[in-house]
């Protein structure tokens, strides 16, 4: 903040008159509406507790307890969850360890390997690699900001009025060398799906997922679950280990 905060931690990456800096100012700014919202919610969930819990047998006053803080606690998660969603834009998480332990914890168990940062010998760096029976994926990560609406026209992605040609263009670039690297060191025919981790930012589509111009936008916890119902491969296990070991040698890991 431009005058200092007790509240907000100083962080050099984000100063002065940032979007993200004015974000982190408003949500300051608002937080005791915020307490008088969530009191007003808790007292009506108190009230109405009262009203509803004889009928059920309970006891009137710790029906009317328990129903306020069920709902004063249920205000405070929607805020906080709100306000966490903008951590990586923030600057306060990273992105890529997010998905990360989102993709090792959801595919791990079913067959699939996780490898992290790596860069595509003459393409641009990717944050996650993923090899599993149902084939191999590319994952990288952007930022946006929470206002940011990301939708697909025709076959056109946009985030708000920006084209997102640029993004798949080079995603797919990497996708499709880092296939054909790999199908001439195994012997292997393959084809990579490239896909973007979105952090923040509205995806217009159900499920928080959506395709347009060859790549597939989706949430980071929506990331997993679509590689897994989207499988197109049939690879075996030795499949998976050998070209798991290649993509490792020949792969560099980016510090």
């Amino acid at each position: 903040m431009p005058s200092g905060s007790i509240y907000v931690p100083k962080d050099e990456k984000f100063t002065g008159a940032s979007p993200q800096n004015l974000y982190e100012t408003f949500w300051f700014a608002g937080r005791k509406n915020r307490i008088r919202v969530r009191a007003a919610v808790a007292f009506a969930g108190f009230v109405i507790g009262n009203l509803v819990g004889p009928r059920f047998g309970l006891n009137m006053f710790a029906a009317g307890v328990g129903l306020g803080v069920l709902a004063g606690g249920t205000d405070l998660f929607i805020a906080w969850r709100l306000h966490e969603r903008t951590a990586v834009w923030r600057g306060k998480r990273r992105g890529e360890v997010r998905t990360g332990r989102l993709l090792r914890f959801a595919l791990r168990r079913h067959g699939y390997r996780v490898m992290d940062g790596r860069a595509v010998p003459g393409e641009a760096s990717i944050d996650h690699l993923v090899i599993g029976p149902g084939g191999i994926w590319i994952v990288d990560n952007e930022a946006w900001s929470p206002d940011t609406l990301i939708a697909r026209y025709g076959e056109r992605l946009f985030f708000d009025e920006k084209f997102g040609t640029s993004v798949a263009k080079g995603l797919i670039s990497a996708a499709g060398s880092l296939a054909a690297l790999l199908a001439k060191e195994t012997g292997i025919e393959v084809s990579i799906d490239p896909v973007l981790a979105v952090h923040g930012g509205k995806i217009k589509a159900r499920g928080g997922v959506l395709h347009g111009e060859g790549l597939t936008v989706a949430y980071p916890w929506r990331v997993a679950r679509w590689i897994r119902a989207h499988g197109s491969g049939t690879f075996t296990e030795e499949q998976i280990e050998l070209l798991a070991r290649t993509a490792a040698r020949i792969l560099r890991r980016m510090s």
